[in-house]
């Protein structure tokens, strides 16, 4: 078993610095044109869940941190004025999208921060911290690959804690590659391979680590002019150890 793995928070399609446009379907069809075998998708807006399997070819699954407050008119009101408006009004998702070359069982999902209310999380804005997991037959071997995005807060605390929650979540997983936006710099999981430079992170279980884990150089995300996304793609090949 050889998987090329990417994690990339996709700013909801936003540029960096932000733009009068949205480049969402853009990005999508930027990370998997190669066919990656795996890719993890933070701030994907609601609207676009159902299309992430149109526009990469991939078999996708999703987990909502964020219901959409204006339904199905949140993208034309996005679409207009994306300096404004964000993640309120569309809602968002984390995804996974898995080349449809192997077989997907098992999909589990784990809220993070349980503490937040449902009248926060529904009426006032609140975001689910979410960690979702596939278990994949990659090639007659079983992997679980896992997504999360933990919260951005100044108190690394609690993130951590998020984190510890989402490695409990997955402890029975021999095989487990854990992507995502950890929100706090280079934290280390106990159990699984170091973490990179950086918040956006590829950690390994039970495989081992062929090439990277390493974020993608600004000119690779860079389209007429554009940076796409505030965070760079990082990818990672991991291997069999047996």
């Amino acid at each position: 078993m050889r998987l090329l793995v990417r994690s990339w928070n996709l700013y909801h399609g936003r540029t960096h610095p932000q733009s009068s446009k949205l480049h969402l379907e853009e990005m999508v069809r930027l990370v998997t044109a190669d066919a990656p075998d795996a890719v993890a998708l933070q701030e994907v807006p609601m609207w676009a869940v159902r299309r992430l399997e149109e526009w990469s070819g991939m078999s996708g699954s999703w987990a909502m941190t964020m219901p959409a407050r204006l339904g199905p008119l949140a993208r034309r009101v996005t679409d207009a004025d994306p300096k404004r408006f964000r993640s309120g009004l569309t809602g968002q998702a984390n995804a996974l999208l898995v080349n449809p070359h192997f077989d997907v069982q098992r999909h589990r999902r784990v809220v993070l921060n349980p503490g937040l209310s449902h009248a926060d999380w529904l009426l006032r804005g609140g975001q689910r911290r979410v960690c979702h997991a596939l278990e994949v037959d990659a090639r007659g071997e079983l992997i679980v690959l896992a997504n999360l995005h933990a919260s951005n807060s100044p108190d690394r605390r609690l993130v951590a804690d998020e984190i510890e929650r989402a490695a409990s979540f997955l402890a029975g997983a021999d095989r487990c590659v854990l992507c995502g936006d950890f929100n706090v710099e280079s934290l280390a999981v106990p159990g699984f391979t170091q973490p990179i430079e950086g918040i956006d992170q590829i950690l390994a279980r039970g495989v081992a680590l062929e090439r990277g884990p390493e974020a993608w150089p600004k000119e690779r995300r860079r389209v007429n002019g554009l940076v796409l996304s505030d965070h760079a793609p990082v990818e990672a090949v991991v291997a069999s150890t047996s």
